[in-house]
Protein backbone atom coordinates (compact mmCIF):
# COMPACT_ATOMS: atom_id res chain seq x y z
CA UNK A 1 0.00 0.00 0.00
CA UNK A 2 0.84 3.73 -0.78
CA UNK A 3 0.89 4.95 2.83
CA UNK A 4 1.54 8.71 1.65
CA UNK A 5 -0.65 8.72 -0.92
CA UNK A 6 -3.33 7.49 1.28
CA UNK A 7 -2.32 9.72 4.28
CA UNK A 8 -2.83 12.73 1.78
CA UNK A 9 -5.72 11.38 0.61
CA UNK A 10 -7.12 11.96 4.48
CA UNK A 11 -5.13 15.57 4.95
CA UNK A 12 -2.79 13.59 7.34
CA UNK A 13 0.78 13.91 8.49
CA UNK A 14 2.15 10.36 9.86
CA UNK A 15 2.08 10.16 13.49
CA UNK A 16 4.77 11.22 15.24
CA UNK A 17 4.54 8.34 17.99
CA UNK A 18 2.09 5.59 18.04
CA UNK A 19 -0.25 7.00 20.87
CA UNK A 20 -4.15 7.88 21.15
CA UNK A 21 -3.45 11.05 20.56
CA UNK A 22 -2.45 10.59 17.12
CA UNK A 23 -4.89 7.60 16.56
CA UNK A 24 -7.73 10.30 17.49
CA UNK A 25 -6.09 12.33 15.01
CA UNK A 26 -6.04 10.32 12.29
CA UNK A 27 -9.65 8.45 13.02
CA UNK A 28 -10.70 12.28 12.66
CA UNK A 29 -9.20 12.94 9.39
CA UNK A 30 -10.64 9.62 7.57
CA UNK A 31 -13.90 10.69 8.73
CA UNK A 32 -13.42 14.33 7.53
CA UNK A 33 -12.41 13.26 4.26
CA UNK A 34 -13.80 9.97 3.18
CA UNK A 35 -17.32 9.31 3.53
CA UNK A 36 -19.77 6.82 4.81
CA UNK A 37 -21.97 5.99 1.15
CA UNK A 38 -23.58 3.65 -0.55
CA UNK A 39 -23.35 4.79 -4.08
CA UNK A 40 -21.88 1.66 -5.27
CA UNK A 41 -24.20 -0.32 -3.78
CA UNK A 42 -27.64 1.49 -4.70
CA UNK A 43 -26.32 1.44 -8.02
CA UNK A 44 -26.42 -2.45 -7.87
CA UNK A 45 -22.57 -1.93 -9.16
CA UNK A 46 -21.36 -4.30 -6.91
CA UNK A 47 -18.33 -3.92 -3.69
CA UNK A 48 -16.02 -6.32 -2.39
CA UNK A 49 -14.62 -6.83 1.09
CA UNK A 50 -11.05 -7.23 0.04
CA UNK A 51 -8.67 -4.11 0.47
CA UNK A 52 -7.64 -4.54 -3.07
CA UNK A 53 -10.56 -3.19 -4.33
CA UNK A 54 -11.34 -0.77 -1.02
CA UNK A 55 -8.08 0.95 -0.72
CA UNK A 56 -8.00 1.58 -4.32
CA UNK A 57 -11.56 3.31 -4.18
CA UNK A 58 -10.60 5.23 -1.54
CA UNK A 59 -7.09 6.66 -2.43
CA UNK A 60 -7.11 6.31 -6.40
CA UNK A 61 -10.85 6.90 -6.68
CA UNK A 62 -11.66 9.51 -3.81
CA UNK A 63 -14.86 7.86 -2.99
CA UNK A 64 -16.21 6.34 0.09
CA UNK A 65 -17.81 3.41 1.07
CA UNK A 66 -19.62 1.46 3.77
CA UNK A 67 -17.96 -0.25 6.97
CA UNK A 68 -16.16 -3.62 5.05
CA UNK A 69 -14.41 -1.08 2.51
CA UNK A 70 -13.87 1.59 5.37
CA UNK A 71 -12.58 -0.40 8.44
CA UNK A 72 -10.65 -2.38 6.16
CA UNK A 73 -9.02 0.37 4.38
CA UNK A 74 -8.11 2.42 7.81
CA UNK A 75 -6.94 -0.65 9.52
CA UNK A 76 -4.50 -1.57 6.96
CA UNK A 77 -3.22 2.10 6.70
CA UNK A 78 -2.85 1.74 10.72
CA UNK A 79 -1.34 -1.35 10.43
CA UNK A 80 1.32 -0.30 7.51
CA UNK A 81 1.98 2.91 10.17
CA UNK A 82 2.77 0.18 13.24
CA UNK A 83 -0.13 0.75 15.35
CA UNK A 84 -1.22 -3.09 16.73
CA UNK A 85 -5.01 -3.84 14.95
CA UNK A 86 -7.23 -6.56 15.33
CA UNK A 87 -10.59 -6.54 12.69
CA UNK A 88 -13.46 -7.30 15.02
CA UNK A 89 -16.52 -8.71 13.79
CA UNK A 90 -19.68 -7.16 14.88
CA UNK A 91 -23.28 -7.49 14.61
CA UNK A 92 -25.75 -4.58 14.37
CA UNK A 93 -28.35 -3.98 16.57
CA UNK A 94 -30.53 -1.38 14.83
CA UNK A 95 -33.87 -2.42 13.20
CA UNK A 96 -33.73 -6.24 12.73
CA UNK A 97 -30.20 -7.51 14.08
CA UNK A 98 -29.35 -10.67 11.54
CA UNK A 99 -27.30 -12.76 13.80
CA UNK A 100 -24.44 -12.90 12.11
CA UNK A 101 -21.20 -10.33 11.90
CA UNK A 102 -22.48 -7.83 9.52
CA UNK A 103 -20.41 -4.95 10.88
CA UNK A 104 -16.03 -4.75 10.78
CA UNK A 105 -14.87 -2.65 13.25
CA UNK A 106 -11.33 -2.11 14.83
CA UNK A 107 -9.88 -2.43 18.19
CA UNK A 108 -5.93 -0.92 18.44
CA UNK A 109 -3.50 -2.01 21.26
CA UNK A 110 -1.90 1.21 22.63
CA UNK A 111 -1.59 1.58 26.52
CA UNK A 112 -4.41 0.27 26.70
CA UNK A 113 -7.44 -1.46 24.08
CA UNK A 114 -9.51 0.96 21.73
CA UNK A 115 -12.27 0.77 19.66
CA UNK A 116 -11.69 2.54 16.42
CA UNK A 117 -14.60 3.19 13.41
CA UNK A 118 -14.83 5.14 10.50
CA UNK A 119 -17.49 2.98 8.86
CA UNK A 120 -20.53 3.48 11.38
CA UNK A 121 -22.36 6.35 9.98
CA UNK A 122 -22.42 9.79 12.57
CA UNK A 123 -20.78 7.96 15.58
CA UNK A 124 -17.93 8.19 17.63
CA UNK A 125 -15.02 10.91 16.59
CA UNK A 126 -12.10 9.27 18.55
CA UNK A 127 -10.50 6.03 20.59
CA UNK A 128 -13.04 4.58 23.08
CA UNK A 129 -11.07 2.73 25.85
CA UNK A 130 -12.28 -0.19 25.86
CA UNK A 131 -11.07 -2.15 29.63
CA UNK A 132 -14.04 -0.34 31.28
CA UNK A 133 -17.77 0.46 30.52
CA UNK A 134 -17.50 4.31 30.48
CA UNK A 135 -19.20 6.22 29.45
CA UNK A 136 -16.66 7.58 26.97
CA UNK A 137 -16.60 10.87 25.51
CA UNK A 138 -17.15 9.88 21.90
CA UNK A 139 -16.89 13.35 20.82
CA UNK A 140 -20.13 14.07 19.83
CA UNK A 141 -21.70 12.28 23.02
CA UNK A 142 -20.85 9.51 25.31
CA UNK A 143 -20.57 6.12 24.52
CA UNK A 144 -20.45 2.97 26.77
CA UNK A 145 -19.86 -0.77 26.59
CA UNK A 146 -21.84 -3.63 28.13
CA UNK A 147 -19.77 -6.75 28.81
CA UNK A 148 -21.24 -9.99 28.84
CA UNK A 149 -18.90 -12.87 28.69
CA UNK A 150 -16.65 -12.87 26.10
CA UNK A 151 -18.80 -10.60 23.98
CA UNK A 152 -19.07 -6.29 24.23
CA UNK A 153 -22.06 -4.43 23.18
CA UNK A 154 -21.25 -0.39 21.75
CA UNK A 155 -23.96 1.95 23.62
CA UNK A 156 -24.82 5.39 23.45
CA UNK A 157 -26.05 7.41 26.19
CA UNK A 158 -28.41 9.54 24.88
CA UNK A 159 -31.24 11.48 26.09
CA UNK A 160 -33.89 8.97 25.16
CA UNK A 161 -31.43 6.84 27.69
CA UNK A 162 -28.86 3.86 26.46
CA UNK A 163 -29.38 2.65 22.93
CA UNK A 164 -27.42 -0.54 21.83
CA UNK A 165 -25.32 -0.14 18.86
CA UNK A 166 -23.70 -3.33 17.94
CA UNK A 167 -22.58 -6.40 19.60
CA UNK A 168 -18.39 -7.57 19.12
CA UNK A 169 -16.43 -10.31 20.37
CA UNK A 170 -12.64 -10.57 21.01
CA UNK A 171 -11.73 -13.17 18.10
CA UNK A 172 -9.68 -11.49 14.93
CA UNK A 173 -11.47 -11.45 11.43
CA UNK A 174 -10.28 -10.96 8.24
CA UNK A 175 -12.08 -9.51 5.41
CA UNK A 176 -12.98 -12.84 3.35
CA UNK A 177 -15.31 -13.37 6.65
CA UNK A 178 -17.67 -10.27 5.73
CA UNK A 179 -17.92 -12.03 2.17
CA UNK A 180 -21.59 -13.29 2.79
CA UNK A 181 -23.12 -10.46 5.22
CA UNK A 182 -21.57 -7.73 2.16
CA UNK A 183 -23.67 -9.67 -0.29
CA UNK A 184 -26.82 -10.16 1.24
CA UNK A 185 -26.94 -6.57 2.30
CA UNK A 186 -26.41 -5.63 -1.29
CA UNK A 187 -29.06 -7.91 -2.41
CA UNK A 188 -31.39 -8.54 0.12
CA UNK A 189 -34.89 -6.66 -0.37
CA UNK A 190 -36.15 -4.11 1.70
CA UNK A 191 -33.20 -2.78 3.01
CA UNK A 192 -31.70 0.45 3.32
CA UNK A 193 -28.58 0.13 1.41
CA UNK A 194 -30.39 -0.16 -2.06
CA UNK A 195 -33.64 1.71 -1.15
CA UNK A 196 -32.14 5.55 -1.56
CA UNK A 197 -28.79 6.44 -1.52
CA UNK A 198 -26.39 8.78 0.57
CA UNK A 199 -23.43 10.26 1.74
CA UNK A 200 -22.07 11.36 4.95
CA UNK A 201 -19.20 12.79 6.21
CA UNK A 202 -17.64 15.41 9.00
CA UNK A 203 -16.68 18.65 8.56
CA UNK A 204 -13.34 19.85 9.53
CA UNK A 205 -12.85 16.95 12.13
CA UNK A 206 -15.87 17.36 13.62
CA UNK A 207 -18.14 17.50 15.51
CA UNK A 208 -19.90 19.37 12.44
CA UNK A 209 -21.29 16.98 10.01
CA UNK A 210 -22.61 17.47 6.41
CA UNK A 211 -25.40 14.52 4.92
CA UNK A 212 -26.74 14.56 1.91
CA UNK A 213 -30.14 12.55 1.56
CA UNK A 214 -32.42 11.48 -1.56
CA UNK A 215 -34.10 14.68 -1.05
CA UNK A 216 -32.59 16.50 1.30
CA UNK A 217 -29.33 17.92 2.44
CA UNK A 218 -28.62 18.43 6.63
CA UNK A 219 -26.21 20.45 8.40
CA UNK A 220 -25.00 20.13 11.88
CA UNK A 221 -23.38 22.96 13.24
CA UNK A 222 -22.10 22.63 17.30
CA UNK A 223 -25.54 20.45 18.41
CA UNK A 224 -27.96 21.92 15.93
CA UNK A 225 -28.67 20.54 12.53
CA UNK A 226 -30.77 22.18 9.70
CA UNK A 227 -31.83 20.90 6.34
CA UNK A 228 -32.53 22.59 3.08
CA UNK A 229 -34.29 20.61 0.03
CA UNK A 230 -32.75 18.91 -2.80
CA UNK A 231 -33.68 18.82 -6.09
CA UNK A 232 -33.49 15.73 -8.27
CA UNK A 233 -31.78 17.58 -10.70
CA UNK A 234 -29.71 19.54 -8.36
CA UNK A 235 -28.71 15.88 -6.66
CA UNK A 236 -25.28 15.70 -8.43
CA UNK A 237 -24.25 19.12 -8.03
CA UNK A 238 -24.49 18.97 -4.13
CA UNK A 239 -22.62 15.60 -4.31
CA UNK A 240 -20.00 17.49 -5.75
CA UNK A 241 -19.73 20.18 -4.17
CA UNK A 242 -19.68 18.55 -0.50
CA UNK A 243 -18.04 15.46 -1.11
CA UNK A 244 -16.32 15.80 -4.03
CA UNK A 245 -17.41 12.57 -5.97
CA UNK A 246 -19.71 11.98 -9.07
CA UNK A 247 -22.65 9.66 -8.77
Amino acid sequence: MDVDAYLDRIGADPPVELNVSELERLQRAHLTAVPFENLHVFGRRGVSTATDWSIPKIVVDGRGGWCFELNGAFATLLEELGFAVQWLGATVLLGEPSGEPDHLTIRVDLDRPYLVDVGFGDSFMRPLPLDGPGPHDGGRGEYGFIFEDDRATLVFHGDDGVERLYVFGSEPHRSSDFDRASQRLQTQEGLSWTKSRFATRLIDGGPDRVTLLEDRIKFRRGSEWTEEPIAEDAWDEALMQWFSMEP
